[in-house]
């Protein structure tokens, strides 16, 4: 198992997340990586809607903890509806075709899905989320 390392930016937006990423194999192509990443989320989102608590409560440290962030939460999920692998990822196709997002993998922008990924060890695949403008005059 090999492990690459994810920035996850949106534009407008200071913070950066960076998450260390598994995968069986280097993907060679951004359309592999797409495909490994969207799996892997499909799995953890699908596996959410199965293991809900029956009863959901704060610790006081909880509670701390998720004011400094300005919002307090049960975690409750509402929506059970599984995702399905085979949509997730032509959606996401379909996202990086239409510009919602870019990828950079060590500051170089992959603008093809099958462009050729040079990683190394020390690689970092950036995943910036573009957002656009809102509002027209019609």
């Amino acid at each position: 198992m090999e492990q690459v390392v994810l920035q996850l930016k949106r534009l407008g937006k200071k913070k950066i997340l960076t998450v260390p990423f598994h995968v069986s194999k280097k993907p060679d192509t951004l359309r592999a990586l797409i495909e490994e990443c969207v799996k892997q989320e499909v799995q953890r989102y699908n596996k959410e809607r199965v293991e809900s608590q029956l009863i959901s409560f704060l610790t006081p440290s909880e509670i701390q903890k998720q004011s400094e962030s300005g919002k307090i939460g049960f975690g409750d999920i509402e929506n059970k509806t599984p995702a399905y692998v085979d949509e997730a990822l032509e959606n996401a196709f379909l996202a990086f075709q239409d510009g919602l997002f870019v990828v950079l993998v060590d500051d170089t922008e992959i603008k093809q899905l099958d462009d050729l990924l040079h990683l190394n060890n020390k690689s970092v695949i950036s995943f910036i989320r573009l957002t656009f403008l809102s509002g027209t005059y019609w």
